[in-house]
Formats: structure tokens, C-alpha cells, sequence
């Protein structure tokens, strides 16, 4: 599935990595990037590969919380009522551009992430178990649009920044276009159908791998380095407000099971835990003012974490 994917999204292959790790680490994605860079494209891509149904949600102003997960419809013929499903009852959710919809869609999208299910009404209803949502955010465009609050970004597992390709990259993609332009006559590469159990078992399989003990404490060191920075120097702990919470730990430990299982370990290596750190971590700090007026950005502040606490 990855050389399928990575096959058709050329030029992100952080984004691709960082979508399987969330689909067995069974979390969800914020991803944030200039428009034109293949989020949608990749998730898309990812959703023919897995044995369900994908819907993509344009975000909008207007948007209300029955968009998403749906309503009740009166049938006049027996006084009942019936329930519609909207689309977070599919098994991957695009939600484009989540940060343009109000605080009441985001409350309902919020239930749906953190707690698997949905309520309408009196009646509280069970969304399936491969359930992922990628959301995106576009970061040149912030008129009208409304900041995520604190609680829904510490549900997602991580925040991924999606860059430009290369030039290499960029011809390779020109040359995939024409490809499927044609495509009548050109055999675009198949994504190759996995089941929904076969995925189960996976994820069962990450949570087997191997993370010694030594590689457990330095992923809470790390967590707890974002909340008490002052033992790692004076300067970082001016600028983080507030730390990263007990989700962090567990996100972290998930996704550098589930990155090691991908390239055929089983085991945790100190690097895993390291290139999956930014992800994690980056939408679950505050920076202080002082840290924002000098310019420091959160990827800033957990790389001189990543460099300060004492490797295993």
C-alpha cells in the first residue's frame, strides 16, 4: 500500500508515512499546508487501499452540526421519526479547511474524535472502528476563519506541516498528470485493497513491538520537558506557557510503535521517537508571548528539547 500510494502522491512522503502511522496507531491528523500540495489527494489515494468508504466535508461558515452527523426526518405517514446518517458515519473523513467552520460544528466534529460516536437528540449512535479524520488547514488565509480550541487539537494524534516538492519531484509530477490524462490508455498504479480485519490485526501488531524501558522514560521526559522546562535552561522555560498533556505520551508511544512496525522492526529505535516528536508535540504547546515576539515557533522550542534531553 505505501509504494501504491507514494506512487501517485509524488514528492510527500512524510505526509504518506505519517497517514499509515495514524491509521495504526487508530488516531487522527491535522494537516496544515499551502493549497495545491496533495492533502486531499492523499487522502483519497489512502482511502481506495482500505476496505470502506471515504466522504470529504468542505468546511464552511454556514456549516451546521446536522451536516455532519445528520438529522432526524419526520415521516408523516407513521408519526415516527427516522434517522438520516451524515457523513461522519463513513471510515475516512477529509474535513477541508476545518478551522472556517463555527464552534458548534467543531463541538460536534470534537464527540465524534474523542469519543467514537455521535449524539442527535436522545439517541447517542456508534461510528465505525476504522474511523479516521484528516483535517486541513490552509496557513497564507485566516480571514473568517475560527482557531481550533486547545481541547480539539490535543485530539488529534498529530499536526503535520506539508511543504513544496522538490524540482526532481515537481517534473516527476508533470509526468504523472499527462499519465493520467490518459488514462484511457495509461494503467494508473493500484492501490491494493486491504481489509478492515486484516487492518484490526495490524494494529495489534503495533501494539506488540517492543519499547524498552529506557525508550519509555525518555518519551516522558520529553512530554515533561514541554510543561517544566526550567532544568533544560532558563531561556526555554520563557517560552513555553503550557506543556503538552498525557495524550502527548501516549501519541508519541503509538505512533513510534506503529512507524517502527512500517519499516519492518519490531522494536523502537531513539530516531523514531525523534522524527515523530514535532508531529506530536507542535499543537500541543503554548508558546509565551516573550517566545512569540522573538520569534520562536513551537518546532523551535521541542527541537531544543529534542537536543537538551539525554538520549538512551
Amino acid at each position: 500500500m505505501k509504494a501504491a500510494v507514494s506512487a501517485r502522491i509524488i514528492g510527500q512522503q512524510g505526509l504518506i508515512e505519517r497517514l499509515l502511522v495514524a491509521i495504526l496507531a487508530d488516531g487522527h491528523l491535522l494537516v496544515e499546508g499551502a493549497p495545491g500540495l496533495a492533502k486531499t489527494r492523499a487522502i483519497k489515494v489512502l482511502g481506495e487501499g482500505i476496505e470502506g468508504s471515504f466522504h470529504r466535508v468542505q468546511f464552511t461558515p454556514d456549516l451546521l452540526p446536522a451536516d455532519l452527523t445528520g438529522t432526524e426526518i419526520y415521516r408523516p405517514q407513521d408519526g415516527s421519526f427516522l434517522f438520516q446518517r451524515g457523513p461522519l458515519f463513513h471510515n475516512l473523513i477529509l474535513a477541508d479547511e476545518i478551522n472556517r467552520a463555527p464552534a458548534k460544528v467543531q463541538s460536534a466534529l470534537l464527540e465524534a474524535m474523542a469519543e467514537r460516536q455521535i449524539t442527535v437528540g436522545s439517541e447517542t449512535y456508534r461510528l465505525p472502528d476504522i474511523f479516521l479524520v484528516m483535517a486541513t488547514q490552509n496557513p497564507l488565509e485566516q480571514e473568517g476563519t475560527y482557531p481550533l480550541p486547545e481541547a480539539q487539537l490535543d485530539r488529534f494524534l498529530m499536526h503535520v506541516r506539508v511543504d513544496y516538492p522538490s524540482a526532481a519531484d515537481e517534473k516527476i509530477i508533470l509526468e504523472l498528470t499527462r499519465a493520467e490524462a490518459r488514462s484511457q490508455t495509461h494503467q494508473l498504479p493500484v492501490v491494493a485493497e486491504i481489509s478492515q480485519h486484516n487492518l484490526l490485526q495490524a494494529r495489534d501488531a503495533v501494539l506488540d513491538i517492543h519499547l524498552d524501558d529506557s525508550l519509555e522514560d525518555y518519551i516522558i521526559e520529553i512530554v515533561l520537558a514541554t510543561r517544566d522546562a526550567s532544568r533544560y535552561g532558563a531561556e526555554l522555560a520563557g517560552w513555553i506557557q503550557h506543556g503538552a498533556s498525557p495524550r502527548a505520551t501516549m501519541a508519541l508511544d503509538r505512533c513510534a510503535r506503529a512507524y517502527a512496525w512500517l519499516n519492518n522492526r519490531d522494536y523502537v529505535v531513539p530516531e523514531d521517537i525523534q522524527l515523530l516528536a514535532p508531529d506530536v508535540l507542535r499543537h500541543r504547546i503554548i508558546l509565551s508571548f516573550a517566545a512569540e515576539a522573538e520569534g520562536m515557533t513551537a518546532d523551535n522550542c521541542i527541537a531544543a528539547i529534542l537536543s537538551r534531553v539525554a538520549v538512551p
